[in-house]
């Protein structure tokens, strides 16, 4: 087994000024927001302070060093081959998403989720003013699919888009080669743009198998655009920098038509710091998914032991547990009972979907020693 990370102690966690520190009172204990509780990989400070420390803070210009190492990065990781130039910049995925959106439809055009899906999927479909169509999950206890049947009426209705969390946000599923093949196929049949958001990707765990959409064939190729970030993965989400990716001459023609405004929007220190994240990061990713998975482990043991009711499977991939709290009684929405009664922050399931009320996600990236405070906590509110 590889080395692990050692999470930062809550009192020092505690002096940190990101959303996951300063968006409930002091007295509660925070699992919400996805973000990391240990300390960024050492390559990734080392250039941060470099750039601060020369004043090298200007404005972002051209940077083909990235496109080359996000390349190399999809090439070690997933056997899959980018063409460095048809790699772009953006603020970040939501940005990324509205962006692609907006030369990918019109105001009104269809677009397609999969709800239970990270929430901010509705907020960029509103933001862009097409119309949302949702065919959720078939949901069958723990095991969540896809309804293709219901996919395909909606694709033959005129669809313009689906849009894809691959690694999927909050159910911690990789689309399996079968589901991506059938999604590029029906998007080629019926002339459906895919838009994968893939900034779970580089959080697989050992011996599962990512596929990048654009990696799988030609016909992906031809439908597909992936927007990605070393935001999530390597913990620098407030860098604001991430990536739009394509695959084919049609598709890195059609990202042409976004504003100039996109690129240089993103930060230079984000940029930068991204360059060594899929440079150099590595040993230390590994070393973040050793404790991370080590963590699902765990915290499926402590439920198991404290709240049997509780339902929860290891992910494939992430920091995030997406756990059925249904069993227990707690009303429309549990959520707020653990943080009115037991003080503990996790996501609400509704946020993501109207079939996962009874759900809530757990943030996994920290220490056994929260994640058992966490517990404790759920318990104190039963």
């Amino acid at each position: 087994a590889c080395m692990k990370l050692e999470a930062l102690s809550l009192s020092e966690m505690r002096t940190h000024r990101s959303e996951k520190w300063r968006g409930f009172p002091a007295d509660v204990l925070p699992l919400f927001v996805a973000e990391m509780d240990f300390p960024i990989a050492k390559p990734i400070q080392d250039i941060l302070i470099e750039m601060v420390s020369k004043s090298d803070m200007g404005y972002l210009s051209s940077i083909p060093e990235l496109g080359q190492a996000f390349a190399n990065f999809a090439k070690r990781r997933w056997n899959w081959d980018v063409k460095p130039e048809y790699v772009r910049l953006c603020t970040d995925v939501g940005v990324g998403m509205v962006e692609v959106l907006r030369v990918a439809t019109a105001p009104g055009d269809k677009v397609l989720v999969n709800s239970p899906i990270y929430q901010n999927f509705y907020n960029w479909i509103k933001e862009t003013k097409v119309e949302l169509i949702d065919v959720p999950f078939i949901q069958n206890g723990l095991n969540w699919s896809l309804d293709f049947e219901a996919i395909e009426k909606v694709y033959a209705d005129g669809l313009k888009v689906h849009a894809l969390c691959h690694p999927h946000n909050p159910l911690g599923r990789i689309f399996s080669r079968e589901e991506l093949t059938k999604i590029a196929e029906l998007a080629k049949k019926y002339g459906v743009t895919v838009i994968s958001d893939e900034i779970h990707a580089p959080l697989t765990f050992p011996g599962k198998e990512f596929i990048p959409f654009l990696s799988l064939n030609e016909t992906a190729a031809e439908v597909g655009i992936c927007v990605t970030s070393a935001s999530k993965a390597f913990n620098i989400a407030g860098l604001k920098s991430a990536l739009i990716v394509s695959q084919s001459p049609e598709k890195h023609d059609l990202l042409a038509k976004m504003p100039m405004s996109v690129h240089f929007r993103s930060s230079i220190l984000g940029a930068f710091a991204a360059v060594e994240a899929f440079n150099k990061g590595e040993e230390w990713l590994d070393a973040a998914l050793s404790t991370i998975e080590s963590n699902a482990h765990y915290l499926k043991t402590l439920l198991e032991t404290h709240i049997p009711a509780a339902k929860y499977e290891i992910p494939n991939c992430s920091y995030l547990a997406w756990v059925d709290v249904g069993a227990l009684g707690l009303g429309e929405d549990p959520c707020q009972v653990f943080l009115e009664k037991g003080r503990v922050a996790f996501n609400a399931g509704k946020i993501y979907g109207p079939t996962a009320t009874q759900f809530i996600r757990i943030n996994l990236a920290t220490s056994e020693s929260v994640l058992a405070e966490a517990v404790n906590r759920m318990v104190k509110s039963l």
